[in-house]
C-alpha cells in the first residue's frame, strides 16, 4: 500500500469538514447526524452543544461515532473523567459490534480484522488511543504504556497514529528520569 492511500485510510474515521457539514463518519442515522451537526454549530455554547450530543446518543445509542463525538467534546472541555467513561463505553460497544473481547488485555492481532477502516475494530483502535492519552493526562503513565503495548500488538502498522501518544509517553518518562 502506498503512503497516499494509507493516509486516506487513516483519515476515514477522522472528524472533518465536508461542504458545510462536519463529517462524523459513515452511515450515521440521519436524526443523530442532525444533532451532531447542531452540536458542532453550537460549540461556543457548552451547555447547548452538550445537550445536542446527548440527543444524538438518545436517537442512536448504538452509533459509536456519537460516543466518539461526545468523548472528544468532554475531553476538550477538560472533563477527562466524563471523557474516560465515554471512551470505555465506546470500546465496549465496538467490541460488541465487532464480536471480539472487550478487554484489551486479552486481544491480539488475530482477535479481529483490525485493518477494516470502517468497521467497529477501527473505532476500537481509536478508542484505545484516546484512552491512552487520557491516562497520560491523568498522570498514569504505566496504564498508558499497557494500552500502547496492546495497540502495538493489534495495530503494528499504526493505522490510528498511536505513535504520537507513544512519543508523548516517552518524553514524560525521560523528563521524570532526568528530573
Amino acid at each position: 500500500m502506498n503512503q497516499s492511500s494509507n493516509r486516506s485510510e487513516r483519515q476515514s474515521n477522522v472528524v472533518r469538514l465536508v461542504g458545510n457539514e462536519v463529517h462524523f463518519g459513515f452511515d450515521i442515522e440521519p436524526g443523530a447526524n442532525a444533532e451532531l451537526q447542531r452540536a458542532a454549530s453550537l460549540i461556543s455554547s457548552r451547555e447547548a452543544s452538550s445537550e445536542a450530543l446527548l440527543q444524538a446518543e438518545q436517537i442512536a445509542p448504538e452509533q459509536i461515532e456519537v460516543l466518539i463525538a461526545r468523548y472528544k467534546f468532554h475531553f476538550y472541555q477538560g472533563e477527562t473523567g466524563i471523557a474516560e467513561k465515554l471512551v470505555i463505553k465506546s470500546l465496549h460497544l465496538a467490541a460488541k459490534q465487532g464480536n471480539f473481547n472487550q478487554d484489551w488485555l486479552q486481544l491480539n492481532s488475530g482477535s479481529a480484522d483490525w485493518n477494516d477502516p470502517r468497521g467497529p475494530e477501527r473505532f476500537y483502535l481509536y478508542g484505545l488511543k484516546a484512552l491512552a492519552f487520557i491516562r497520560l493526562r491523568q498522570e498514569k503513565p504505566d496504564e498508558a504504556e499497557s494500552i500502547l503495548h496492546t495497540l502495538s500488538l493489534i495495530d503494528p502498522a499504526d493505522q490510528v497514529g498511536a505513535n504520537v501518544i507513544r512519543d508523548l509517553l516517552d518524553a514524560i518518562v525521560e523528563e521524570q528520569n532526568n528530573g
